[in-house]
């Protein structure tokens, strides 16, 4: 018997028609398995008599004493209930780890321990805690854009974010932002592959693996939750899900959900505010069959936190110049464009999606999901602009701009970044299922239409800039023959298709699983530069094609081997492109391509798990190898923060995951999580005209070790975890001339719920303590550089420096939270 069950040991009369009484026992039977006993015993002699319905505790010798028969036959019947894992409590490793039976790697995150988090914690917070997963994030609670996460040293944009079948990445650089994809509150599980992503997965990127996200269920009975949540830097949060139960006996039940929330930037002046709404209505019937409607949409302005370099970083740390300004300054343009109201991000996405499942024999099912995308956004920075002497690409202008508060020829303004994209497609995959074979056959289609630009907005003297979110053409600087002046505008259309087919196989009574799969990948973008110059027309084609392998051997009921082998490619980001200018000399910061080089990977995995009567852990050694590797970085251009891409060549990766959660014990569940890892650059790599000895170095953003461990207690009022994280230093140059120094930081929550009262539903107080020792800390590599140092290249020339930029981690925050169903 596992521990975590429960046991209900009944004995009846076959005569005589009374309750029988029932029998808790707290011996050691369930000390053994942390459970509890339930009996209930009925004879014929109690049928009447207030005894008859009597509670009353059994001790060991009182189950073990000898019988007296009764007068006549009793027959004895056990049964055996088992208490689901999703039990809050319940869930081995206090919700951070899982039983698993497939080919390959797979961690995950579950309402157990999402629920005892920070309300606003992001998808990439709450999965941490993971093998390989390494979050650096710059403010603590989750609002800030400024966050990243890699997975076994490979970058958000190197991974898939999917949220019931409909994908998540942005359109144009692949990076997920996870303040946008759902809150907390309405996650049922998060899903961390490390090493692939699905072969039905609608995603291109994913050679760092594949994060699934799953809603909840709306409930079949109508009612909800809610919450109110205040703390550190001024936070408050305010959270309500309603849930409609059966929908006029149709059978469709759903729920929608309103978060709103606010923060002070906890270093520095500024202010982030965000809006939320999740929605998901379901349809179940027959065997199997279900149907659903899941949306987001989400609105937010927030707040930019500089990205240091080191010196900055030493010689300032979390004050002076590694912040924006509280005040405008209008006598120095160079300051005033460094104050906090020009920086602010304004964004807005809607994700929808259409799941549906369908049995259509006993031996066919079709598994189908429309989605679609709407998302713009302004990423703006304080830049100046020269009153003449402009640009607009190539094309020198004679117009003369009357910029307000111009100090000798130079004004202040905002140098906003619009991205308007719309994406739409659908996924679907055909099963048959006959014997010991599941085929599946499968297509993706996807479209993307992705317009960028960037204007400019003057600034008043008193440092207003109108606009934030730059839409309204009447606020942003125009030229006298009417056209805006801007420092970048393309577009692009973008089209993927894919077919896929695939066989899992399951031999020897399920002993033995093979999965076999072949994806055949085709995308092509077409792309127009309105900029003048010598580019106006782009476009790209790529075809991959990407076969796998996986095998899961069952040793026996509690022991698994795994192995696989997959394929995954990547083409560069949009902007790799385009040519970008700068308007106050015409001179190209980049100059785009149409023959970019498309990343192409081959991962293996090779793994143990162990799902034990107390102990369920996996072990799984890793190796991955990369042409054209893409890493993704921030370039400031015209006053912006621009996502981009860079070529890192060829890439080796090897190394070790190590998960272990215990089952509950005496209410308390541990878990111990670790990774090592040896990423190697694999040449040297092209700067100018010459080469930098990159070769056996080690990859930016790769730190050698990782680990974490947290403990659980919960025993259905009383609740808390903690947790504590180590990351080992990391390079941000590929020369590795430049690092971030290892830290350890640590979270605390503790609460309590109360028991049902009147139309209260568990009634919950929850206090969290966010890094807890106030660690001020480099928490990743925002922006990468060949080399932070002057160099020789291989070729005898010098190679200039170029200084790196950094996130600074979040510092402590503490977060009081009461919430309560209906």
């Amino acid at each position: 018997m596992l521990a975590g069950e429960a046991l209900s040991i009944m004995a009846h009369e076959h005569h005589g028609n009374s309750a029988a009484p029932r029998l808790r026992y707290h011996g050691i039977l369930p000390a053994l398995l942390g459970t509890t006993v339930c009996l209930s015993v009925a004879h014929a002699a109690d049928t009447t008599g207030p005894k008859a319905h009597q509670t009353v505790p059994a001790s060991p010798a009182t189950l073990n004493a000898p019988r007296t028969a009764p007068a006549e036959h009793v027959a004895e019947h056990i049964v055996v209930h088992r208490i689901p894992d999703s039990a809050p409590g319940n869930q081995p490793g206090g919700g951070l780890i899982h039983p698993q039976d497939g080919v390959k790697s797979v961690s995950t995150v579950s309402q157990d321990f999402i629920s005892k988090q920070a309300p606003m914690a992001t998808a990439f917070q709450l999965a941490a805690m993971l093998p390989g997963a390494n979050v650096s994030s710059s403010d603590p609670m989750g609002f800030s854009p400024n966050t990243d996460i890699t997975v076994r040293g490979l970058d958000n944009s190197a991974i898939g974010y999917v949220l019931e079948g409909m994908p998540l990445n942005d359109v144009a650089a692949y990076s997920g932002t996870p303040s946008q994809f759902a809150d907390s509150e309405n996650y049922q599980e998060i899903a961390l592959s490390q090493g692939s992503a699905d072969l039905d997965s609608p995603v291109l990127n994913a050679a760092g693996g594949l994060m699934n996200l799953t809603f909840r269920d709306p409930a079949k009975k109508a009612g909800g939750d809610a919450s109110v949540s205040y703390g550190s830097y001024n936070t408050n949060r305010e959270f309500i899900r309603l849930d409609t139960g059966d929908i006029a006996h149709t059978g469709i039940r759903g729920f929608v959900s309103y978060s709103h929330g606010a923060t002070d930037n906890w270093r520095g002046p500024g202010r982030d505010e965000k809006q939320h709404v999740d929605f998901k209505f379901l349809k179940e019937w027959g065997q199997g069959n279900r149907a659903s409607l899941i949306g987001t949409f989400n609105t937010t302005i927030t707040s930019w936190y500089p990205e240091p370099t080191m010196d900055t970083w030493k010689s300032d740390g979390i004050k002076g110049q590694n912040n924006l300004l509280a005040h405008y300054d209008s006598s120095n343009p160079e300051n005033g464009a460094n104050y906090w109201r020009l920086w602010r991000d304004g964004e807005r996405t809607l994700y929808g999606g259409a799941p549906v499942h369908l049995t259509l024999t006993d031996h066919l099912t079709l598994d189908v999901t429309p989605y679609a995308q709407l998302a713009y956004g302004n990423w703006p920075g304080g830049s100046t602009l020269s009153e003449t002497g402009l640009y607009q690409g190539t094309q020198a202008l004679s117009d003369t701009l009357n910029l307000p508060g111009a100090q000798d020829g130079v004004g202040v303004v905002r140098a906003d970044y619009t991205q308007r994209s719309y994406r739409s497609g659908f996924t679907s995959a055909l099963h048959y299922k006959t014997g010991w074979n599941d085929f599946v056959l499968g297509y993706w289609y996807d479209y993307g239409d992705d317009n960028e630009q960037q204007p400019f907005t003057a600034v008043q003297t008193n440092g207003y800039a109108p606009d934030i979110w730059a839409q309204n053409g009447r606020d942003v600087i125009r030229l006298s023959n009417g056209e805006r002046l801007l420092g970048g505008s393309f577009h692009t259309i973008s089209q993927t298709n894919a077919l896929f087919i695939g066989d899992h196989m399951s031999l020897l009574h399920d002993h033995l699983a093979i999965d076999l799969g072949f994806k055949a990948v085709m995308m092509s973008r077409d792309g127009t530069n309105s900029m003048p110059g010598p580019q106006y027309h782009v476009g790209s084609n790529s075809m991959e094609p990407l076969p796998r392998l996986g095998v899961r051997w069952r040793i026996d009921a509690e022991n698994q081997i795994f192995f696989n082998a997959t394929t995954n490619f990547r083409a560069p980001d949009q902007s790799a492109l385009y040519n970008t200018y700068d308007p106050s000399s015409g001179e190209m910061y980049g100059t785009g391509s149409a023959d970019v080089r498309n990343e192409y990977s081959i991962s293996e995995e090779l793994g143990y798990r162990r799902t034990g009567r107390w102990i369920i852990g996996s072990l799984t050694l890793f190796n991955y190898n990369f042409t054209n590797r893409q890493i993704s970085t921030q370039a400031v251009q015209n006053g912006s923060i621009v996502s981009t891409t860079m070529n890192a060549g060829g890439q080796t990766s090897r190394g070790v995951d190590v998960e272990i959660g215990l089952r509950p014990w005496h209410h308390f569940s541990p878990y111990v999580s670790g990774e090592y890892l040896h990423a190697t650059i694999d040449n040297d790599l092209m700067s100018g005209g010459d080469l930098l000895r990159t070769r056996g170095r080690i990859a930016v953003r790769s730190p050698t070790l990782q680990a974490a461990a947290g403990l659980s207690y919960d025993d259905g009022h009383i609740f808390g975890v903690a947790t504590v994280h180590y990351t080992g230093h990391q390079y941000a140059t590929f020369t590795n001339d430049e690092r971030v120094s290892d830290h350890t930081t640590g979270d605390l929550a503790i609460g309590y719920r109360f028991s049902d009262h009147i139309h209260l539903h568990q009634p919950t107080l929850r206090m969290n303590f966010i890094n807890i020792t106030n660690e001020h800390y480099l928490s990743g590599v925002a922006s990468p550089t060949m080399n932070a140092k002057d160099t020789i290249g291989v070729y005898g020339t010098t190679i200039a420096g170029s200084a790196p930029n950094y996130f600074i981690g979040g510092g402590f925050a503490a977060l009081f939270t009461a919430s309560t169903g209906f």
